[in-house]
């Protein structure tokens, strides 16, 4: 992992730098690096491939606050930091990152009064998934990868080794809470906190399973395939309840959060549901006007360019920008021309061009030229 960029260094910010200002920094490496732009040319891949991993964890609160905290490594599955990888107990870290983890599903940790038999709802699961303008647009199915903790299968969620019960603990009687007693200037107190003994399961196992170590619980991989419903935006998050972690004492598990990252399109912009697009014609085809095809989502359609468009005129493609979320109908396409002013002309042009600005009155000094009188 050495040999990696940093992800700030990639998209160019700061570490402070806000989520809109990573949004942009990515936005535009991306834009000026996109595949389709500047085909074969294996840099701009690969600083487009750079920045789309950068922006998937920088994007993401939970994973940026791993990053900044490990680097590389907190997504390196050999470094065991418990943020990409887990060593050991099946696949989890140290009994710190075990208990600091499950606490709330399985009853750990001090200071809980809540009874440890209780249902409990297991703990949401979040994982990215990486679309591109058109999928976002017209809806996709995907495959993520997720780690979620699941019920030992070994062990039937017990924690304890096959063929053996948990003991009752004596100190808390199976309640997983104790309570003390302690004399104050005003009287006695009572407080009531998680029984160490036990660590507030209320039982305690001699014999654990081998699998999950007494845990009753394991955290392992899984492919889960997605439906993303079209008109899906940069940013938006999918829901999917009872795809996260497995909850304790038979409540219902977690959910699964999917975080939607939309690689930005060579020509296309997005402001809601509309599409954008800026499309260059000649300085002929603006005087005279022509027919001309502009790419759509749909593929490419015939636009027709009225005599004397002026730079910065807009068109509007009905029906042809992006469908509404979860409803019917579409948004439009907007097209702003620009012109394209010519280059390398030969002498014979040049002369041409002087008679006709000529007949314009545009040699005269001041004059506002062709466009100018148009829009006047």
């Amino acid at each position: 992992m050495a040999d990696k960029r940093d992800y700030y260094e990639v998209l160019g910010v700061d570490k402070s730098a806000s989520a809109d200002e990573i949004k942009k920094a990515y936005r535009k490496i991306t834009k000026a690096n996109h595949p389709d732009l500047h085909p074969g040319d294996k840099e701009c891949e690969e600083r487009f491939k750079e920045a789309n991993e950068a922006y998937e964890v920088l994007s993401d609160e939970e994973k940026r606050k791993k990053y900044d905290q490990f680097g590389h490594a907190a997504f390196d599955p050999n470094a065991g930091y418990g943020a990409g990888g887990f060593g050991g107990f099946g696949g989890f870290g140290d009994f710190g990152d075990i208990f600091s983890s499950f606490g709330d599903i399985f009853g750990f940790g001090g200071g809980t009064s809540r009874n440890p038999n209780a249902p409990r709802k297991g703990e949401s699961v979040r994982a990215t998934v990486n679309i591109s303008f058109e999928e976002a647009a017209f809806g996709c199915e995907k495959e993520v990868t997720v780690a979620r903790v699941e019920s030992c299968a070994d062990c039937n969620g017990t924690g304890c080794a096959p063929g053996t019960t948990p003991e009752i603990c004596p100190d808390c009687k199976g309640t997983g809470t104790v309570r003390t007693t302690t004399r104050t200037p005003f009287g006695m107190a009572q407080s009531t906190s998680a029984c160490s003994k036990c660590r507030g399961t209320g039982k305690i196992i001699h014999q654990p399973c081998k699998t999950c170590r007494g845990l009753g619980a394991v955290r392992r991989q899984h492919k889960v395939k997605v439906n993303i419903p079209a008109g899906i935006d940069d940013g938006q998050t999918i829901s999917r309840p009872g795809y996260g972690s497995v909850g304790a004492n038979g409540g219902p598990a977690g959910d699964l959060l999917i975080s939607v990252i939309v690689r930005p399109h060579a020509r296309f912009e997005r402001e809601g549901t509309s599409v954008l697009l800026e499309q260059e014609i000649s300085y002929a085809q603006a005087v005279l006007g022509a027919e001309i095809e502009v790419p759509t989502l749909d593929g490419k359609v015939k636009l027709t360019i009225p005599e004397g468009t002026q730079p910065g005129a807009v068109f509007r493609l009905r029906g042809k920008g992006i469908p509404y979320l979860r409803g019917s109908g579409r948004g439009d396409q907007f097209i702003t021309v620009t012109i394209a002013v010519p280059r390398n002309l030969s002498s014979s042009q040049k002369e041409l061009l002087r008679q006709f600005a000529a007949s314009m009155g545009e040699l005269d000094g001041g004059k506002a030229g062709f466009f100018g009188k148009k829009k006047k």
